[in-house]
Formats: C-alpha cells, structure tokens, sequence
C-alpha cells in the first residue's frame, strides 16, 4: 500500500512540551508507574482551581451559549478587554480591535497565517515558547531567532536582532513575561525592541499571557503602551492569572498605527470569520475574570503558594553542584543550566529521556525551546511542595550518578 505520509509542513514543526518524552511517559503510567510532571503549566492538576465567580457566571449564561457569537467575540468580553488595554496605558483601542479566541493559541496562529507570505521573516526569542517557531513555519514564513542572554539576565541581545534583520523580516516577536526563563524585560528594553521596529517599519507581536503572575514587587509594562506608532498585536488570555486553561479564552488586541495594516486586518477579519466564534462559554467568563476580584495578587505575593514554590524549587535546583538558575520574576518557569564541564550532554533530548525513565520525573530539555545548547532544561513549579522536594531529589540523585560516571 502506498504510505500516507504527513504534510512537508510538518518537517520543521517541534512542540517537545507534548513530544516524546511525554509519549514514554504515557507509556510508564499504562505500565503503572506514577510520573512526577514538571513539564506543562497546566494549573488544574495541581489543585489550581479557577475563581468560583468566574465558574458561577459561565454555568449561569450556559442557557446563552448554545448559539454561534460575533466571529470576534461578545460585546462583554471585548468591552472588558478594552477596560483593559485601558487600565495598561494602551491607547486608541476600540471594540474593532479586538478578537477573542481558543486561548491566545489560535490567535497566535491566525496572526501568523494572515502576516506571512512563503520564505518571509519572523524574529523569534531563543528560547522561545515553541507555539511560535511553529505556527511560523506551519504559516510558510522562516523562523530566525534572535539570543537572549543569559548573562544579562536573559534579555534579549538588541544588537543581534538589528543583525538578523533581513528585507524579507516582517516582525518580532515579544514573549514578556518570559516563557521559559521567567524574566520580565525592562521598560529600556522594551523601548529599544520599539525602536527597531519603527526604523524597520516592522509588526510587533507581544505574547504577555503572563502578565499578573508576578514576583517580588515586580512590575510589568505592556508594550503596546509603548509602541503607539508602531503595529502592535498583543496577546493574553484567562490560562494562567486565572487558572483557566480548559476554558480556552483568549483575546489579541490590534494597537498603534494602523493606517498602513488595512489590508492585513483584512485577512485577520477574514481568519476570524472562518473560525466562525471561539468558545462562547469561555468567552463569558472574561468579563467576571478581568473585572473581579484578582486572587493571583494572593498566590504571588508574599507567603502565596506560587511565591513559596518558586523559591523552593530555586534553592533546590540550585543547590546541586553544577546546576545554575537565573531566578525567575514572573510565570511558572525557570530555566536551569546544567556546566557543560561537569555534565557533558551530546543530546540533551535522550538526557532527560533517560532521566524520566530512571527518577519518574518528566522535563523538557532546553532545545524543546529552540535554545542552541543542550545544556538546558525548564522546571514547572506547579506541583505541591512535597512533591517538588521528592521530583528535585530524585533529579539531584541522577546527576550525581551522572557526575560519577563522566568524572
């Protein structure tokens, strides 16, 4: 018979988040194994529940829900949105310039698919969250990824990305709060990514999923309060401030100058329209989320749990000899390195393969983020404190086998 083959798309698509690690894990829990998981930042599992008024008002408009929305969302949500963009700094944002869909993920998608022709440019952060080098290629465009440093605290190298950019480069793109490294860039820095796009006439697209899971009295600054003369497409959804990942709401706000995009929100508004609506019960519980009371000022703040997580899962991971952490201001991440001197990795992907199958702890390996070493990996600190204890010695023992054995 002849092979039915996947589409050439695919060839330069990765997503090791759900890759094969997790499909040995899979394997290890049908054999009845329990898996420790330090891979996802999926917030239910773990005892993360949404707001219980924002779980009150979807099963109350239930009723209002079976029907298709407006292609960009209901007016409530869009209109909280707006407050939004509003409360941020953003300004000159209308109802129009708002679309909400499955999670920011579609929305990324549809961004891409509607700003790239075949071979063009788009500038990505190494690392990344891998959605983005994805849904770039997956669009035809060509994935280029400037470096953040680690040296620096993870910001990104703004003389790297003046380098790469080409005539075919058509954007760049802004994960802040950062996933994986859980950095939040300076306001400096963020003017400076603004400037490059301005001299280059080139789209700003900022995923800020991130922005109210905040450590340590740090402040987060939009970048489309920054960037009004230049095409902004931001980001954001209930996922993750809200604990609300199955609920699959997320909205993109269309900002700055516009006068030269007609013909790219065109296609935007033509994607939207052939999605025919996102969720409408997800939608519903947008306005309650971003208009009610913020209990993630609860879970980040001091004596929080995910406050007190954080700083476990530093002092642990960082307490094994050789392993290094820049320590994370925001999200549910941080991105570890392991000294190439004291822990020589050819394949970083087989490492913590072979680390999942003796620890039983899952984690994905740095170049899952597109980072070129493979001396990385990222840590989810979701799992309750016993259990990061137990998952961080389990991976304190292996390296110190690890150790002995490349000594």
């Amino acid at each position: 018979m002849k092979a039915i083959k996947k589409s050439a798309k695919l060839a330069h698509v990765l997503y090791d988040i759900r890759g094969p690690i997790m499909d040995a894990a899979k394997q290890m829990e049908e054999e009845g194994q329990k898996i420790i998981k330090l891979n996802i930042g999926n917030l239910a599992p773990f005892g993360f529940d949404a707001p219980e008024e924002v779980q009150q008002d979807m099963i109350r408009h239930l009723p209002a829900s079976a029907g298709y929305s407006d292609s960009k969302g209901i007016f409530a949500a869009r209109k909280a949105v707006m407050h939004y963009t509003q409360q941020q700094g953003i300004a000159g944002v209308t109802l129009e310039d708002i679309y909400l869909g499955n999670g920011a993920s579609e929305l990324i998608a549809m961004a891409t698919n509607a700003l790239l022709d075949d071979g063009d440019e788009l500038l990505l952060p190494a690392p990344d969250y891998p959605l983005w080098t994805a849904v770039t290629s997956l669009s035809g465009g060509k994935p280029v990824h400037y470096l953040c440093d680690e040296a620096n605290q993870w910001m990104p190298d703004l003389d790297d990305i003046r380098a790469k950019i080409t005539p075919r480069t058509k954007g760049i793109v802004v994960i802040n709060p950062n996933n994986p490294t859980g950095v939040v860039y300076s306001d400096a820095l963020l003017k400076g990514l603004v400037e490059i796009a301005r001299e280059h006439e080139l789209v700003l697209l900022a995923d800020e999923v991130y922005d109210k899971v905040l450590y340590d009295g740090t402040r987060h600054t939009a970048l489309a309060s920054l960037s009004t003369d230049v095409l902004t497409l931001t980001f954001n959804s209930l996922s993750k401030s809200y604990r609300s990942c199955g609920y699959r709401a997320g909205w993109m706000v269309v900002s700055g100058d516009k006068r030269a995009a007609s013909d790219y929100i065109e296609g935007l508004n033509m994607l939207a329209n052939m999605k025919l609506c996102s969720n409408v019960p997800g939608q519903w519980a947008i306005q309650t989320a971003l208009g009610g009371y913020q209990s993630i000022n609860e879970l980040v703040g001091p004596g929080g749990r995910l406050r007190r997580q954080r700083d476990l899962a530093y002092d642990l991971i960082t307490s094994i000899p050789g392993v290094s952490c820049v320590k994370p201001q925001a999200a549910l991440y941080m991105f570890p390195r392991l000294d190439p001197k004291v822990y020589p990795i050819a394949d970083d992907r087989q490492f913590f393969l072979e680390l999942l199958k003796e620890t039983r702890v899952m984690l994905v390996q740095g170049t899952g983020f597109n980072y070129p070493d493979q001396q990385h990996f990222r840590i989810v600190f979701l799992p309750h404190e016993d259990d990061l204890r137990e998952a961080i010695a389990r991976i304190e023992r292996f390296l110190a086998r690890y150790r002995q054995r490349h000594a």
